[in-house]
Parts: C-alpha cells; structure tokens; sequence
C-alpha cells in the first residue's frame, strides 16, 4: 500500500512534471517565431532603403557621367592650343592647365529646358576639331576639339579677324551678367565743361594821362575802385605850357578879329589860318570843344586845367597823388567798363572741333549756384599753352548789375549741336588700340563679333558710322568675357585649318 501510493503520486507527478516539461517547447516556438517576424520587418526595411538608395546612385552616376563630359579635357589660357585629357601645366609657359566646358560646343546648349519641361537636354558628344593635345603620359600629339555650333559662321566666314561668334546658354549669360541693349538713333549734342576766369573788357579799358607836363592841383578821383561817370572832373592841373598855348589862341582871335575888316584877302586868311593853328594845337593838348568855348567866352588864360572822364567805369588803377608833379605820357588813371566781361576757359586739343565762334555758353558761380550768366563765344586763341595742352577761349558775358568781378573763377559749359548719329553705349565698345568691336546678339544665345567705325566719342555714348544698324542688340555688360571666349575659340579654329 505505501508503495503503491508513492506510485500514484508518482504518476500525479509525473503527469505534473510531464505538463510542466512541454512548456519550454512551446515558448522556443514562440520565440522562433518573433525572431522569424523581426528579421522580415529588417529585410523589408533593408529593401526599402535599397530602392530609395538605387535612383540617387543612379543619378550620382549620370551626373558624374555628365560632369565627366562637360570637363574632359584642360588647355593653357596663354595658349589655347595646348589641350590635355587631364589637369597639368602648360608644357610652353608652364602655367596650370583650365578646364575646357564643352556644354556650349553642341549645336543643342543653350536650349536648357527641353520642351518647356525643365529638364537638361542630353549634350550629344560632337566632333573634334584638330588641336595640340598633350596625352597622359604627357606626350604632345593631335586631338579633337568639340565641333562648332549649327547655325552659325564657320571660322573662314567670321567677320573680325581673331574672333569668331559663340553661343552661351541662359545659365551662362546670368551666371556672368550679359546685358544688352538696342542700337538707336538720336540727336547728339556734346557739352564741354571747363572753368573760367573773368577779366576786364579790353576793348572797354582808358588809360587817362595828359600829353603836357605839370602839377596836380586838384584830385577828384581819390580811391581806386571808385565809380565815375563820364564827362566828369577826375582832376586839375596847372601846365605853363597849356597856359602858353592858350594864350595865343587868345591873340589869334583877337587878331582874326581885327584883321577881318581889310580889304586886303591875303591879310584876311593870314588871320584866319593863324586861328585855325592855334585851336588845333588845343586840342592836341585833348582840349574838348566845350574847353574852347570857354575860353573864348571869358577871354582869360586860367591857371588850371581840368581832365574829364572819358567813360562811366571803375577807377582799377590810381598812379597820382593831390600836387605830385606829372611827366607828359604818365599812366595817371586806369578806367575799366565792368557792363561786359570777358571770360577766359581752357579747353583741351581734342575739344577744338567742338569750339567755334558764335557759339552759346553758359556760366555758374559757386556763390550763385541758381543763378545762369548767358553769353557767346568771341574768340578761339590761335596758341595752345606749352604746359598744359590748352587752348584759350574767350566768351563775352553782359554785366549790368557789376556781379561779375575780374579774377572771379566760374563753371562755364559750351554746348555743340552734332546732329544726329547713331549711337552705343560706350560700354558695349571694346577697343584693342587699333580696331573698336562690339558684340551683337543674333538671338537663339548667338552673340556676333563686329568691327566698328566710330565716329564722335562722346563720354556716355559714341557714334557709330559703320557694323551696326538701327534696333540691333549690343551686348553691355560682360563683354570681356565673351571676347576672351571668342578669340580662344578662334585660336581652336585657326589650329584646326593648319591641321
């Protein structure tokens, strides 16, 4: 019986043992499959991070390609037909190597958006064009360069000798900032603006002297600078001489008068001519005819004589003082007519051809900045300074309310009616020094070489006789760049016709 209890318990407990013993198989199922599931969702996670990876290194791949393509080869920027498949140093001049961009040598660059859809056209790989190519191994030997662009001259055909045209795509104009603008025709005027000096009227200027020697008595002009009226008293002096001569005028006309009742005609005349040579001796002491009248009126010699203003000016110079003695031909008094004033400016050679007699001009002080003086050129001097390569000119200005002041300094402009002509812009003119070329935009990215005849230079635009006409578009801005490109792809071309 005890044993056979133990055996039923036993059974019990293996029944619980034999329960609790398949537990485990069952969790390692579990967990096999919780393992199975974590590595599917790896692997799907896998996949998809491979199908996003797969298009970017695609697209790497073909961009590389492509930039493959676009810089395939270098060349010396002193000397266009040293081409290498590498980067290196020029073998002539040792400078380093540049990438060479083909993208603009296929007839299709330019045209970046195919169809409108913004997507880059496929640049097919042209044809070579015959250059000095330097190889890997650094061997000198024939190449290839990209073949022209369709539509467009061939090198035998250009138009500027050293240039041919070249296509840039719109990426490339604002990437190097072209700009154009129209060839028009206008009405040209040119303005010279110069500084002047005002100086003295000469045609306007009296000397007072007197032709007899004597003493100043009386001074009535007191100041330089003075204003006087004409036919006023500037001042007297006593002459012995002029009271000599105007004694015999006096005896002359008492004679004439006593002798006119002859009968005698001789004796009368002799008289008569007696009168005559004593008055005009009087008035080459500058006697005026009121003087004479005077004198005859009175019949007396006085002591003193007066001078008179000739002109109404501005005493500019005083050479005498109250009772200094004075010679005969002594400079006494210096009278200046300030109503019109010159003004001297300096023009340079080159202006000359705008210059002419007649010619209006304009005038502005600096303490008169709102007021403008008018008046006309009157003089080109025929003398060109030494030191300073400039010609005189001489423009006449009124001066009635005295504003004007000799040794003044103004701003004076000359303006030049030209006519009309048409006209660039000066920035679109390259000029080499023997030849002036401009670019024109033929549309499709096609930017044409010209040579041009200029005519008048003017400082924002210039005239232009010849190789342009109305309307076309000259290229402005980023001209020089263009102009390297073109003459280092007719280098590539000139190699080309040698091979």
């Amino acid at each position: 019986m005890w044993n056979s209890r133990p055996t039923g318990m036993h059974s019990d407990e293996a029944h619980t043992v034999s329960s609790t013993s398949d537990a485990p198989s069952v969790f390692r199922v579990f967990q096999k499959s919780g393992h199975l599931a974590g590595r599917a969702i790896w692997l799907l996670v896998l996949l998809v991070l491979a199908g996003l990876a797969i298009p970017a290194v695609v697209s790497f791949l073909i961009a590389g390609t492509v930039e493959a393509r676009k810089v395939s080869r270098y060349h010396c920027p002193m000397h266009p037909t040293v081409v290498s498949d590498r980067p290196g140093s020029c073998p002539i001049c040792g400078m380093r190597l540049v990438p060479i961009d083909e993208e603009e040598s296929s007839p299709t660059s330019g045209h970046e958006d195919h169809a409108g859809h913004g997507e880059p056209e496929q640049v097919p790989k042209g044809e070579a064009h015959p250059a000095t190519t330097t190889s890997g191994d650094g061997a000198v030997s024939a190449g290839r360069m990209p073949e022209g662009m369709a539509g467009m001259p061939a090198a035998g055909d250009q138009g500027v000798d050293g240039r041919i045209p070249v296509r840039l795509s719109e990426r490339k104009r604002q990437l190097i900032g072209v700009r154009t603008e129209p060839v028009v025709r206008r009405r040209l005027e040119r303005t010279i603006r110069t500084v002047g000096r005002v100086t003295y009227d000469e045609t306007r200027l009296h000397h007072v002297h007197t032709k007899v020697a004597g003493w100043i008595e009386r001074l009535y002009a007191n100041a330089t600078g003075e204003m006087v009226q004409a036919n006023r008293p500037l001042f007297t002096f006593y002459s012995p001489e002029l009271v000599a001569s105007a004694q015999e005028y006096l005896l002359a006309l008492e004679a004439r008068r006593r002798l006119s009742d002859t009968t005698l005609p001789s004796v009368r005349d002799s008289g008569e001519r007696l009168l005559a040579s004593a008055r005009r001796r009087l008035q080459l002491f500058d006697l005026t005819a009121d003087q004479i009248r005077e004198l005859e009126r009175r019949g007396t010699v006085p002591t003193t004589m007066t001078v008179y203003a000739p002109i109404s000016g501005h005493i500019i110079s005083r050479n005498i003082t109250q009772g200094e003695k004075i010679e005969a031909g002594t400079n006494l008094l210096d009278i200046a007519d300030l109503s019109h004033v010159w003004v001297l400016a300096d023009i340079y050679e080159y202006e000359l051809p705008f210059v002419h007699v007649g010619q209006p001009a304009t005038m502005t002080l600096s303490y008169l900045p709102d007021r403008t003086f008018e008046g006309k050129v009157t003089l080109v001097y025929p003398t060109v300074s030494e030191a300073t390569r400039t010609v005189k000119v001489r423009i006449e200005f009124a001066n009635p309310d005295y504003m004007l002041r000799p040794e003044m300094y103004a701003q004076v402009e000359i303006r030049s009616n030209l006519g009309e002509a048409l006209v660039v812009p000066e920035s679109a003119v390259i000029s080499t020094g023997t030849r002036d070329i401009a670019f024109v935009d033929r549309g499709n990215g096609i930017l044409e070489p010209r040579e041009l005849t200029l005519g008048v230079r003017l400082p924002d635009v210039f005239a232009v006789t010849s190789g342009l006409s109305e309307g076309e578009q000259v290229v402005t801005s980023g001209n020089f760049l263009i102009d390297s490109e073109s003459k280092l792809k007719a280098a590539l071309s000139q190699s080309e016709e040698r091979e």
